[in-house]
């Protein structure tokens, strides 16, 4: 039996998409009274959707003034990328070290299904098969609570709206990136899938952050990542298989 469809459930998903489409931009201040009356619904459901999109960082309810638009900060960004090139690139090292046929036969059909979602312009199934890529790589390293928090990390910033695609670069150029981190777990090259993983999610962030700046929140200088490199995944030394 299907799920009631709820009237919080249509606001809310009426004013998710409003936030992403930029029909309300970030920053912008909106009064529960002002939404119910566009929704032509009461105050009660709106109230309630409001909270819910609270929850997922999409607004901020201030007191006595109305919901806050949350845009995506260079800040969120930056904080966002640091933690997934901490965890993604041992984890692309660790696949190198340890795949199995499978596992890159595994690989190889989700990028094909980039490759065919790309021909198709079919952005829904071209991110989703980016994400399950990223999923299979994790899954080589057997932590399911990593895979869980680099999917949230996406969606921290995701759901607000910041994305690349069809802004700063489209899908064959994104699927360019993906190609030789799998190329290079499938070569048993753990140094190589580090560091083209490694520049994936630099590109990535300095696209995303270079989109959100702006006078008073500019972008980092571009060397941002380098301490993580230098102090904490060290992908040559990190990537080594056991003895």
């Amino acid at each position: 039996m299907a799920a009631r469809i709820t009237t919080t459930d249509r606001v809310f998903a009426s004013l998710r998409e409003s936030i992403l489409s930029g029909e309300f931009p970030a920053g912008s201040l909106h009064s529960i009274y002002r939404l119910a009356d566009l929704l032509d619904v009461s105050r009660t459901p709106v109230r309630e959707a409001v909270l819910r999109l609270a929850d997922i960082g999409l607004v901020t309810i201030e007191r006595n003034r109305g919901v806050r638009i949350r845009g995506v900060s260079v800040a969120d960004i930056r904080s966002v990328f640091e933690l997934r090139l901490m965890i993604e690139v041992p984890a692309a090292a660790y696949a190198a070290a340890h795949a199995g046929d499978d596992d890159v036969r595994a690989l190889r059909a989700e990028l094909e299904g980039m490759r065919a979602a790309a021909a198709d312009d079919d952005e829904a199934r071209f991110t989703a098969h980016d994400r399950s890529l990223h999923h299979a790589i994790g899954s080589i390293l057997g932590n399911q609570r990593a895979q869980h928090e680099v999917a949230a990390l996406r969606d921290s910033i995701q759901t607000r709206g910041a994305s690349t695609l069809h802004r700063s670069r489209g899908m064959p150029e994104i699927l360019d990136e993906h190609v030789p981190i799998v190329e290079a777990i499938a070569a048993r090259d753990p140094q190589a899938a580090a560091a083209h993983m490694e520049g994936h999610l630099v590109n990535t962030a300095n696209l995303l952050m270079a989109q959100a700046a702006g006078p008073d929140d500019p972008a980092p200088d571009a060397g941002w990542a380098d301490r993580l490199r230098s102090h904490l995944y060290v992908p040559g030394r990190a990537a080594s298989p056991p003895e």
